[in-house]
């Protein structure tokens, strides 16, 4: 799913890396013992360590490492059983140490991979460069005053995992896919919660153009923190076109760190690039190498869940559901386990229709996630019941459902409470036939005279005098001997 742009003297493709800050779910941060908690007062969550104060020692945290490798083996990556943390050196004013700690040439994770799906139904492979621990800065806020920025060091030492994409996708739809992917598979993992408008989930995304057909990689731009996906795919269209017309005007593009504006939907240069050598990594003098044993990963490894390729893979073999109904359903842990409670002893399929087109349609009004959905899974199971036993049609059934949706009510109680059982007696369908008959009878001839297209309109009138309670099947039977001439 290439993106094209169409230049006065070239096609151009647009080749794009993404490296991805994940906020590690742990009680503690990367090197002290204090608490990560989202939304607590200003500089209420601050040890010793993360104010940088002197003679302070790190001490890392064993929980952010198990994550670290578990993340790993969910991105079938190679796990290095040696890592070593290296000081990132900058200055900041939301960065006490005057460094970051992170890992430089030997990171905590490899090589890896994850699989897109696309929209169009296809799959696509992106590699993993690289997975590493490092910890987080303080923030800078710059609008509570007019002339002071007011520094709170809550996320200093948060321990993150920058995971690192290989140069491998080609549109911004790949780009949106990949974010989603990987969100899915620490969600899964519960070691990231994704939530990208709360900063647990950042990405900066390096984008280059090429002429279509040449290999090379040109000189990339970072858009840095953009926290969500829509706004990931248009910083990349945006700075992909911004190349485009720099080579196409006899420029040259420079290496710079850029920020995106949502609301204009364009990028401005934030500084100009910092490579590796200006950073003077080193190994942190008061971290010895990180190093565990094969052991260790395989205690991991034997706790990982169901993650969603393998469970979109069952699905499809279990529940015989096409690629794009499976791929919806196993997006979310919560939604995957929902489905399979109502899809058990039932028809798979009709669940599936159920939950993607009737339920999600529900939810995305309300605007609320399935966990707090008002139909339980189980109800939803009985609403299936209901119609595979024919006790009320399918088009009852979608009134059944927006009761259910707004009360939360068991299904078979608001149907018998409103008396919205299908009518199967013969008499009953019979005498209702024969009404609209005799109230049309121009309509009768015409039928009779070889208009069978008729015949939906006769259904559609029955069903109107049993107010939609009439059996489909019965009705359509009764309806074509009543019409016989």
């Amino acid at each position: 799913m290439t993106f094209l742009i169409k230049g006065e003297t070239e096609t151009w493709e647009v080749v794009i890396g993404l490296e991805v800050h994940a906020q590690v779910i742990s009680n503690a941060k990367l090197f002290s013992g204090a608490p990560t908690d989202f939304g607590a007062e200003p500089n209420s969550q601050v040890s010793f360590v993360d104010a940088g104060m002197p003679g302070m020692l790190p001490v890392i945290n064993e929980v952010a490492v198990e994550q670290a490798v578990r993340t790993g083996l969910g991105l079938k990556a190679q796990i290095n059983k040696r890592s070593v943390f290296a000081r990132k050196n900058y200055f900041y004013a939301d960065l006490p140490q005057g460094y970051q700690i992170s890992q430089f040439e030997l990171p905590i994770v490899g090589e890896g991979t994850i699989i897109l799906d696309m929209s169009d139904g296809t799959s696509r492979e992106v590699g993993i460069e690289r997975l590493h621990l490092e910890q987080d800065a303080g923030k800078s806020i710059h609008d509570l005053h007019p002339s002071k920025s007011f520094i709170d060091l809550n996320r200093s030492g948060v321990t993150l995992m920058e995971i690192v994409s290989n140069p491998d996708m080609r549109s911004p739809d790949e780009a949106g896919a990949y974010l989603r992917k990987l969100r899915s598979i620490v969600r899964y993992l519960g070691t990231c919660d994704g939530n990208m408008d709360e900063g647990s989930m950042r990405c900066d995304a390096n984008v280059s153009v090429r002429p279509v057909g040449s290999t090379e990689l040109r000189t990339r731009c970072e858009v840095k923190n953009v926290n969500s996906v829509r706004f990931v795919m248009q910083a990349i269209e945006h700075e992909a076109r911004r190349h485009v017309d720099i080579y196409e005007s006899g420029g040259d593009i420079q290496q710079e760190t850029r920020l995106y504006d949502p609301n204009k939907g364009e990028t401005r240069q934030m500084r100009s690039k910092e490579f590796a050598h200006d950073y003077r990594y080193f190994p942190d003098p008061d971290l010895l190498p990180l190093v565990f044993d094969d052991d260790y990963v395989e205690s991991i490894k034997a706790t990982l869940p169901e993650l969603p390729d393998e469970k979109k893979e069952r699905f499809m073999s279990d529940y015989d559901l096409t690629a794009y109904d499976a791929g919806v359903l196993v997006v979310e842990k919560e939604t995957s386990a929902y489905y399979e409670d109502v899809a058990k002893g039932r028809d798979p399929k009709a669940a599936a229709n159920w939950v993607i087109t009737n339920l999600f349609g529900a939810l995305n009004k309300k605007g609320i996630s399935i966990t707090d959905s008002p139909v339980s899974a189980a109800n939803l199971g009985k609403l299936i019941d209901l119609i595979s036993d024919d006790t009320i049609s399918g088009r009852i059934a979608k009134d059944v459902f927006e009761v259910m949706v707004e009360e939360g009510e068991d299904p078979e109680f608001i149907v018998d409470e409103r008396g919205l059982k299908q009518i199967r007696d013969t008499g009953s369908i019979e005498a209702a036939i024969e009404q609209v008959m005799a109230d049309n009878s121009d309509k009768v001839e015409e039928y009779r005279g070889g208009k069978d297209k008729l015949l939906g309109w006769f259904v559609g009138q029955v069903m109107k005098q049993t107010g939609g309670k009439a059996n489909p099947g019965m009705l359509n039977e009764l309806l074509r001997k009543k019409l016989s001439p």
